[in-house]
């Protein structure tokens, strides 16, 4: 890459695999725990049943980021906490695959991994060629607190199915952007010792991406 040494480009190329090894990982991890909760019903059921417990799984994670990003270059805690982590996670994701259509589950999987493809092998070619999207990380951000604040008002004031699919697309705009800001990052910027937080980066950006896309299709649907 522009700027870099033979060297150098060898040690990124052996970080920049670490990464996706890692989020290949966490991705695996995703997809057996959402199939346990869509096969076996009782587990569903019983998250769909108690929202407090469904709460506790969906905001954990937060909580563990704080830890995760401390104990990020020690060993085994950062990956104790990366676990949990997506564990947590995973759980969510499952009960959201669980109470929709198999049929509308499959075409978010489909079309997020085809715009996650395509964007990541985007953006390594033209950070090959000297581009910069550094530029993106303001925008980015002020669009995140926007559909945050517009998602947690839908709590008190519900929208239309139109107005939940359109939010949606834009919330799928923005972690697509996500997605090229953080692969950029994951070439150019993140230490060699940032493993754990660049996977986790990137795996915040492709599941925020899956579920918009699956929130997207389910209100299309309806």
């Amino acid at each position: 890459y522009p700027g870099l040494g033979h060297g150098e480009n060898q040690l990124r190329w052996g970080f920049i695999r670490k990464v996706y090894g890692i989020l290949s990982a966490q991705i695996v991890l995703t997809t057996l725990v959402s199939l346990v909760t869509v096969l076996y019903s009782p587990i569903n059921e019983t998250l769909r049943g108690n929202s407090g417990l469904l709460l506790f799984f969906a905001i954990l994670p937060f909580f563990l980021l704080w830890p995760l990003y401390i104990y990020q270059q020690r060993h085994p805690h950062n990956l104790i906490f990366l676990g949990l982590f997506t564990a947590c996670l995973s759980v969510t994701v499952g009960v959201a695959c669980a109470n929709t259509d198999g049929k509308i589950v499959l075409e978010a999987l489909i079309l997020t991994g085809a715009i996650v493809c395509a964007l990541t092998g985007y953006t390594f070619w033209a950070a090959k060629r000297g581009q910069d999207f550094s530029f993106l990380g303001p925008a980015l951000f002020a669009g995140l607190v926007g559909i945050t604040v517009a998602g947690l008002l839908q709590v008190f004031f519900p929208l239309g199915s139109t107005s939940v699919a359109i939010y949606s697309g834009i919330g799928a705009i923005i972690f697509s952007g996500y997605i090229v800001y953080d692969t950029d990052n994951l070439i150019k910027r993140f230490t060699y010792d940032e493993h754990i937080w660049a996977s986790v980066t990137l795996y915040l950006d492709i599941l925020n991406l899956f579920l918009t896309i699956l929130r997207m299709l389910r209100q299309g649907d309806n």
